[in-house]
């Protein structure tokens, strides 16, 4: 068997692969073209493994890692592709670039929500709070104890 027939269809493959992941925007493409790159890399170690008469067959027992990771890869992406789907409703990766949520992450709200910078809310009879931590109750019996709300 000649080796460079099969190494230049592998390069060709693995080619079609990287291109697929540098420039098509749905996930789901790109999924494929990294299937294709491992498909490619498979072709190569059987090639040598039959090249190079081993009588381990490594190259082959190394494939079926591979194809074995591959479907579990598959598998896992394809979990995640319908999981942002049904969340943001499209799989344009250009689209997918922060993993936040829109309606969470506003420009009055850093924290998590209710944690806003103006604290909670107070009662409209209460008058303006006092700036820093409140003082611990007087019967609490510990004299630097946090106010549980004032703990997170």
């Amino acid at each position: 068997m000649h080796v460079v027939y099969p190494l230049v269809v592998s390069a060709l493959l693995f080619s079609i692969g990287v291109y697929g992941v540098l420039a098509r925007r749905n996930a789901i493409l790109v999924l494929m073209s990294v299937e294709l790159m491992l498909n490619a890399v498979n072709l190569n170690l059987v090639v040598f493994d039959v090249w190079l008469r081993d009588r381990l067959h490594g190259g082959q027992v190394l494939t079926l890692f591979v194809i074995v990771i591959a479907a579990a890869e598959v598998g896992l992406g394809l979990a995640i592709v319908l999981s942002v789907f049904r969340n943001r409703r499209t799989i344009d990766v250009d689209r997918l670039r922060d993993l936040s949520e829109r309606d969470l992450m506003s420009p009055t709200t850093a924290g998590p929500p209710g944690s806003g910078p103006s604290g909670p809310p107070t009662p409209p009879d209460a008058g303006p709070a006092a700036p820093g931590p409140r003082p611990a109750p007087s019967g609490s019996g510990s004299a630097g104890a946090l106010d549980p709300s004032e703990a997170g």
